[in-house]
């Protein structure tokens, strides 16, 4: 495994990502894999080919330089969808399964909840919420949303 300083990072011809070894040796499709995407996103990122071996290893995103973090960042936004909640603005019943209408950073969206086991805690005060379609939505702080969202929420919680 290499580290950050010892290679190079490019997009190929046809928008792939490519590691290129101090060696000369070039690797193609490269995919940028958090280790821990909710609790520490900057920390300890791996390079992996499309077989999912580990090629170099990133141990915080900001000591890559400008153009090579702004790649990363640009395929790691590409491959992660998680909307983080911002308001539940409504809840068709308290029972399961249940409609959500839920405002996110990304706009507003309905999602079907199969069951309270699809709600998981994470590092508190951290939930992952996981639709009928395995869509999965991040609440950051269940306790900075507002009081009629949290209420909505402490019903299936």
């Amino acid at each position: 495994m290499i580290t950050a300083p010892d290679y190079r990072l490019q997009r190929n011809a046809f928008g792939r990502l490519e590691l290129t070894t101090a060696g000369g040796e070039t690797h193609t499709g490269v995919v940028p894999v958090r280790a821990f995407p909710i609790s520490a996103p900057d920390d300890g990122i791996g390079l992996v080919d499309p077989h999912g071996r580990e090629l170099a290893w990133i141990e915080q995103l900001s000591e890559l330089p400008d153009e090579m973090r702004a790649l990363v960042e640009s395929e790691l936004s590409g491959r992660e969808f998680i909307p983080e909640i911002r308001r539940l603005i409504s809840v068709s019943s308290f029972a399961t399964p249940s409609t959500w209408q839920v405002e996110t950073d990304r706009g507003t969206t309905t999602f079907v909840l199969k069951g309270e086991e699809d709600i998981r805690r994470l590092d508190s005060p951290a939930l992952l919420i996981a639709d009928s379609h395995g869509i999965h939505f991040l609440i950051r702080d269940r306790y900075a949303l507002d009081a009629p969202s949290r209420r909505f929420l402490d019903r299936f919680l």
